[in-house]
Formats: C-alpha cells, structure tokens, sequence
C-alpha cells in the first residue's frame, strides 16, 4: 500500500479506460452520488472526450468504476470495514483454502484491490462468458446495541420490534458503480481517501460463473442474520409430551449426528472452524455447499446451492433433513418411521372416535334440488339411489382424493355430471332457468361438505393418542380433481325443458338425469299425464290447440311461413332423434307490432329461451355463442332486435350452422371446450335480409299484417295469447309432444326433400308436417332467394351481362364501363377493374340463379378475361342452387 498514488483523476480515468472500465465523475460533497445523471452509463461507456471535460483541472475530487456488462462484465466483492475487523476475511481464505477455491481466491486477493476510507476492502473480478448479476448483499449481522446511530436508536425507539442490520459483505454488479482510488478529500464522509492496496485495473483476474458462484457462497456462509424455517424445512414447535414423554422427532435431534444424516446421502465434510461445519454436495470436487451449526440458536443445515434435495438458504433440524430424504418432507411418516426404530416414547392408542353424522350446509344447497312429480305425471322422476352418507378418511391427501374417485366411481355422490370441461351440476337460476354450472375448486368443496362426512385422523399434540376430526377436503386437493383428464361420473350430454324423442324412438318424459341419453329433463312447465298411446281424438285435440287456436292469428305471408314456424317449434322435442346442426330462423317482418315478439314468447313458456341481443362484431357474436352453449341449458336462443333492414352476413354463423360441435376457449379459462350444437338458433328484426352463405343456412317465418298499427288489431281467437300462455304452457306443451308421438307411432314416415347440410332433419320435419296435413314446408325457395341481398344482386349482374354480351370474353375494365348500373358495388362507388377481377375470381364456378361466370385466360395479352354461361334447364329442371 503507498501513499504516494497519484491524484490526477485525468490520469487514473485514463488507467481505467484503457482496461476498459466505464468511469463516472462523483460530487466532491460526501455523499458518493455521481455528479451527473449516469443512467446512461449502465449500457454505453463513457468516453475520453468525456474524461477530459469532467476530470480537467481540480472540478471534481472523485472518480467510479459502473459494473456489469458495460465495463467487461466485471464484479466487484467488498468487504466492509466492520468484516475486516472482525476477521472475516481471514476465515473467508480458510474454507477457500479447504473447499479447493484457494487458486482463485487468491487470484482475487492479489488482483487489482483498493482500501475504501472505512478500513474496507474492494475486489474485483471479470466474469468469463456469463452476464454479472446486479448488487447483492452476501453476508450481515445483526448490530449490536452500542453500534447503533442516533437515528437507528431513535427508530428502534419507535418500532421495537425493527431490525437494526450490518452489512459485512456485499457485491457490486450490474447496475451498479463504486468508487476507486485515488477519489479523495470531501468525495467520502470521513474526509480519508481510496487507496490502491495491489495490483491495478489491468490486473484484474478473469473467472469462470461456476468458480464464481461458489466463491460467492462461501461469502454468504458468514451471513449471521436469523433464518426462517418453513414447514417442509422444519416441524411444527409441539408443547412438552406430560410425564417426560419424547416425540421419535425430538430424541433423534438429540441422538444423531449431521455427518449420519448427510453422509449417507453423497455429502462430503469439509472443515470446521468454531461450531461452524461445511459441507459439499454429491457430484462436486470444490467448492462448499452447506454449513452446520453456524446459527447460535439451533444446529441447523443451511444449504446455499439450488442443485440438492434441500430448499436453498433455508435453514433445516436433522428431523426436517431426514424427513426430506428419507420421506419426501412427510413428516408424520418420517416420524412413524423413527418410531419403528426405537426413537421416541410410543403413546398408549386409544379407540378412534366416529364422525357424528352431521349435515353441513357449506353453499352448495342448489345441489338440494330434486324435481317434484308433478300431480299427474306419469312414471315419476327418475332418481339414483344414493347410499347413506359415506365416511371419509383425508388424512393422507392422495388417499383423500383416491377417495373422492371411488365414491364417483360407485354412485355415491347425487347430482354430479361431467362433460368437456369436467364436472358439473344443474341447477335452476333466479329466472327458473336450467344452468350447467362447471365446477370450480370451491363448487366441489361445498359439495363435498354436504355430502361426505369427511374427517381426518390426528395425533393428540399431548398425549401422542390418535382421534378424528371433521375437515374439508383441502381446496388444492378440488383443484387436483378438477384438473384430471377424465372422471368416473355420469356424462351429461345436455338438458331439455320438455319430454323429447331418444335416438331409439322412444320418450323421454321422466324429470332428471336419463341415463340412456345422457340429458338432463328440467321441465319449463309442469308436465302433465300423457296416455300410453296416442288416439285419434287426442291428435285431433292437440293439432287444434295447435294450429286452429295458437297460430291461427299470425299474419303469415304464406303458407311457409306458417310450416317453417311450426317446424321450429317442434323441433326441440325431435333434437335428440337426429343428428346434425340446424338451420337458424329468421323471424322478420314488414313493421313492428307484427307478432314477432309472440312468436318468440311461445318458444319461452313451451321450453325456455336463451335472449341475447345482437352483438355488434363476429367477435362478441363468437362469445355469445361459446357463453349460450357452455352455460344455459335452454334448447333455444334467440338473438333478438336486430337493426330494422339489417342484412345477416356472418362467417362465425356460416361456421356455427353447419357445426355438430362447437369449439372455443371460455371467458376467463385458458383452455378450449367442446360442446354439442344442439340448439335451436333464431334470430328476430323487420325487413331482414341476408347475404354470403348465411342465406342458403336459414329458414324464413315472414309476418305482414298490411295493415297500419299492427299492434292495435283485436278478436283474436285465444284473446290476448300472453296471459293464455302463462296459464296454459303445459297444455300447449302435451299438444307438441302429442303431435310428434303420433307421428312417431305411425312409423315416423319421411318425405325426401333437400335442404343441404340439413336434408336428414328437414326431410324428417317434412314428413312430420306432412303427416299433419300442414303445407308450406320449404315452398318458400325463390321468395328465400329475394331475400337474399348478395344472391339477387349477382343473379341480376349476370342476366344482364349475358343479355348484352352473350358468351364473348370481357376484360373487367369493359364490364365497369359498358353494365355501369348493373356491376355489384360496395358501398356506394363501383368497384375498381382489380376489385371486379378479385370477386369474380371468388364467385366463378358458382351459380347464380342459372347463370354462372367463368374465367378465360387470354395467354396473348397475358390478362384474364371472363363470360357468362347459362345452365342448359334454366331453372326448369330441379337443379338446386
């Protein structure tokens, strides 16, 4: 060490530039602050230039080094004044020395080493290949009463509960700065300077991130401050056993030495200093990974690396150590181990009480619900038999949670399903609704608690006897369920409001889980008592009910209008019978006060409905979808009040429409579900139309009172239908079931028609009706194609193309300029030649009306040009479109 090291700061910023350090200027005022704003400095070293301005002439009294990544990726170890006092260095060398570390260790020593003014010292190191990490404090203490300042006594005069903390060693890394020689004068409180104690900033050794790392532990060995044990670390503080007793934990604490307890395990004894013992982990030949008997409280094993069995800088008793290795941190299993070979007193046993045969009541009293017979329903619901309440032990948790399988398994817990996303139950909301409530680790928990005498077995902290006690299974232990692939429970393949056709043709008419079908009955309305067989007077009642009196008074502008309502209607109770989606209806009419409304209500008292308003993108559209299908239970949903003219043209219900399965993540779930499509898909709005592939997947109920004041007509045949169907609903259900019984009972005779994806269902309603007497079903096909904005506008374009040109090759630019009135347009402006060419490309091949457009491609003038072709019948020979 000298006294005579230089004092120009020039000088020594240009040392350190040259070994590639960063260098900052620091006000000469005692605070060891830079005297400029250095946040740039952490990633773009200063430069000369820059030294010049700062350190020319005597402007500032101190010079710092910024660490990390922007320096080289130097470190700097210090070790404070107060550890040099007290040795640590000394014993820092000592386990350096014995662990292996002493080359590079001394490599650090004799590299470049400054004395801060407080007796410190700094060390520094160059990382090779590996980024340096930010400030860490490696080793403190706690400070003793007569090191305290007047402020940290004044503190702990206030909260004498704080804690007062030395710091003895400690890094400076990324981010970070410190202060070099030959800083000086009023740089540093104590008015002293930095002096150079060996080597220089070009001597600075060059060490490997495991080197490092492990001479890092070894610093944070010296760490004196209290460490908190956590429960996999060490057992629970137990009162004193009466009469001398000693838990098999405690007498193998007091028996054991550490060396039998990590020997075994691969660890090697390094050296001793004091009580203090260190320790290295299996597969490692330097280094130190652990110590013993450092805390002056307990001998405890704190472990400082990350690649053991053990937590890192966790302090563990030999009871926790040998728990965790022997016993994966069980500790009632470590200690009935211990027990088994002789540690400890064994308790005398005691008989287990029995769980009394309580009900608790923890939230899931939805689950209570079990649909009454109503008066004159025949059959009765059918009901699992559930066994008395079963016991469960949950002592173990994975014994707790085979347990909860096993009684899935043998049909002991009522009313719970399972379905794409996992368990579920049923139940009716605040608008006497069915909803399917997906499980969450506090639904199962409640249920549970209603419907499982759950206990656990625990040992008498005093007397080591054995006794129950009721408990919850734990919530993480739900969450374990919940979070399997499959589960031993009923499959619940969707609810119905009203009695429905099963796939064998038989009726579904008992309330709750059917389990040839896999739905739920949760009735809209009471049922009532249907007859063993249909009569001829019973389908002449109910086809009344239906036809002369329900719908007699619809302004429907055809005949299929009326078929295509009634189709509708009954084709929640054939949804079961078929497979496949179908097509959505559209209620639409001239005027508000029309009907549509009504139409809607009697949908709502026959099975219930899911109302929701139009959402105002496909996104919103797609969540209202997944939300309907995933949560209500409701056979129908209506999107209601669509904007008066609106055009229906939605890619996300073209896919919906066609779908048997419905695919989707949930709101507020990361994972994806699957449902079936099984719901009737309608939608309500005046002079609706459609457009793209959402028309050929509709079906129209068109109303046309023709009249002003539509609202204000009267003499209705059932008066005012509302208040008729409040009172009657389960009438006008049993008239539906009736119908499609009859129809059922007379071989359910089809009639062939063609409807596209929906040909098997339509062919079957077709039938149906037909069987009815009722006409109209799918006569409606060219007034549907009016209704249909995309279809009529491109029908038109090509008639007029083909009355112009006839079947001569046109460039696009020649369509725009020659049919200007007829050329389909978006928005306002007729589309530009490339546009024109971009939807032909689209539509060729397609038939519009019998036309269709076909591309020519002119290899002369290498452009394409297209013509006009007319289907050979011209609409007169059955020829769908």
């Amino acid at each position: 060490m000298t006294d005579t090291q230089t004092t120009d700061l020039r000088a020594a910023a240009r040392e350190l530039h040259d070994a590639g350090l960063c260098v900052l200027p620091i006000k000469p005022d005692g605070t060891k602050a830079p005297a400029l704003k250095w946040t740039p400095y952490k990633v773009t070293a200063s430069t000369p230039a820059e030294h010049d301005a700062w350190f020319g002439g005597a402007r500032h009294a101190g010079i710092a080094v910024v660490y990390g990544a922007v320096s080289g990726c130097v470190e700097m170890l210090e070790f404070e004044g107060l550890a040099i006092r007290e040795g640590l260095l000394d014993e820092v060398t000592e386990i350096m020395d014995a662990s292996g570390l002493g080359e590079p260790w001394a490599a650090i020593r004799n590299g470049w080493v400054t004395e801060s003014p407080s007796g410190g010292l700094h060390f520094r190191v160059r990382l090779d290949g590996i980024p340096v990490p930010p400030n860490r404090k490696l080793a403190s203490r706690p400070a003793t009463e007569d090191e305290y300042t007047p402020e940290e006594r004044q503190r702990v005069a206030e909260r004498p509960g704080a804690k007062v903390v030395r710091v003895l060693i400690e890094t400076r890394g990324e981010g970070g700065y410190g202060l070099v020689e030959p800083s000086s004068g009023t740089v540093h409180a104590s008015g002293r300077p930095y002096i150079r104690s060996a080597g220089s900033p070009a001597t600075i050794p060059v060490l490997g991130g495991d080197t490092m790392d492990a001479i890092r532990d070894v610093c944070r060995m010296l760490d004196s401050l209290p460490k908190v044990e956590t429960p996999k670390s060490a057992p629970r503080e137990q009162q004193p056993l009466p009469d001398g007793g000693l838990r098999p934990g405690e007498d193998y604490e007091a028996r054991t030495d550490w060396a039998d307890i990590l020997g075994p395990a691969g660890w090697t004894f390094i050296t001793q200093r004091g009580n203090t013992r260190y320790w290295r982990r299996p597969s490692k030949d330097r280094g130190v990974s652990a110590t013993t008997g450092h805390a002056p409280d307990r001998d405890r094993l704190f472990v400082f690396t990350t690649s053991t069995e053990f937590t890192s800088e966790v302090p563990y008793t030999k009871f926790g150590a040998y728990a965790l290795l022997e016993h994966n941190s069980n500790f009632k299993a470590a200690a009935a181990a211990l027990r088994r070979e002789g540690y400890g007193a064994e308790p005398t046993r005691r008989r287990l009480s029995s769980v009394p045969a309580q009900h608790f009541a923890d939230g899931s009293s939805a689950l209570d619900h079990a649909p009454d017979a109503q008066e004159g329903f025949e059959g009765g619901p059918q009901l699992r038999s559930v066994p008395s309440r079963p016991e469960l032990d949950i002592t173990n948790e994975a014994d707790g949670i085979d347990g909860v399988l096993q009684l899935m398994k043998d049909g002991r817990l009522p009313d719970l399903y399972t379905r794409s996303g996992g368990p579920c139950w049923v139940y009716r909301d605040d608008n006497d609704d069915p909803i399917v409530q997906q499980l969450g680790s506090d639904n199962l928990r409640a249920y549970l608690a209603d419907h499982v005498s759950s206990f656990i077995v625990k040992r008498n902290p005093l007397t080591e006897q054995l006794q129950e006690e009721r408990e919850l299974l734990m919530p993480k232990s739900c969450s374990t369920i919940l979070g399997r692939k499959t589960w031993p429970l009923p499959v619940l393949r969707g609810v119905v409001t009203s009695p429905v056709i099963r796939p064998d043709g038989t009726l579904l008419d008992s309330l709750g889980y059917d389990r040839a079908t896999g739905l739920f009955l949760e009735p809209r309305v009471p049922l009532r008592r249907l007859a063993p067989q249909v009569t001829r007077d019973s389908l002449d009642k109910a086809r009344s009910i239906v036809l002369d009196q329900v719908l007699a008074d619809f302004p429907w502008v055809a005949a299929s209008d009326r078929a295509h309502f009634l189709g509708a209607l009954l084709t929640p109770i054939l949804r079961p019978y078929f497979h496949g989606a179908t097509p959505m209806f559209v209620l639409t009419a001239t005027a508000a006060g029309s009907g549509k409304s009504l139409l809607k209500d009697i949908f709502r008292h026959c099975y219930g409905i899911a109302d929701t308003a139009w959402p105002e993108n496909d996104t919103e559209l797609r969540k209202s979808i997944t939300t309907q299908l995933y949560g209500t239970g409701q056979p129908v949903v209506v999107l209601d009040n669509l904007p008066n003219g609106y055009v229906i043209k939605s890619p996300v219900l073209s896919a919906l429409l066609t779908s048997e399965v419905w695919g989707d993540r949930v709101l507020g779930a990361t994972s994806k579900v699957t449902m079936p499509n099984d719901r009737l898909w309608i939608v309500t709005g005046n002079a609706l139309r459609t457009g793209g592939d959402n028309g050929r997947r509709v079906l129209w109920v068109r109303l046309d009172p023709d009249c002003p004041d539509p609202d204000q007509r009267d003499n209705f045949t059932l008066g005012d239908l509302r208040p008729w169907l409040r009172a009657n609903a389960s009438t006008l259900v049993a008239a539906l079931v009736t119908l499609v019984r009859a129809w059922m009972a007379a071989g359910a005779p089809l009639v062939r028609v063609r409807k596209g994806d929906y040909s098997g269902w339509a062919s079957m309603v077709a039938g149906l009706l037909d069987f009815l007497g009722v006409e109209g079903w799918l006569a409606d096909r060219n007034e549907a194609r009016d209704q249909d904005d995309e279809l009529q506008e491109w029908a038109l374009f090509l008639e007029m193309w083909h009355e112009t040109y006839g079947a001569e090759p046109l460039a696009t630019g020649a369509l725009i300029t020659g049919l200007p009135a007829h050329v389909p347009r978006k928005g306002d402006e007729p589309p530009s030649a490339n546009q024109l060419g971009i939807w032909l490309k689209a539509r060729q091949g397609r038939y519009f009306g019998t036309h269709k457009v076909v591309m020519v491609v002119d290899s002369h003038r290498k452009q394409n040009l297209w013509r006009v072709e007319v289907h050979a019948d011209r609409g007169n020979g059955g020829h769908e479109s």
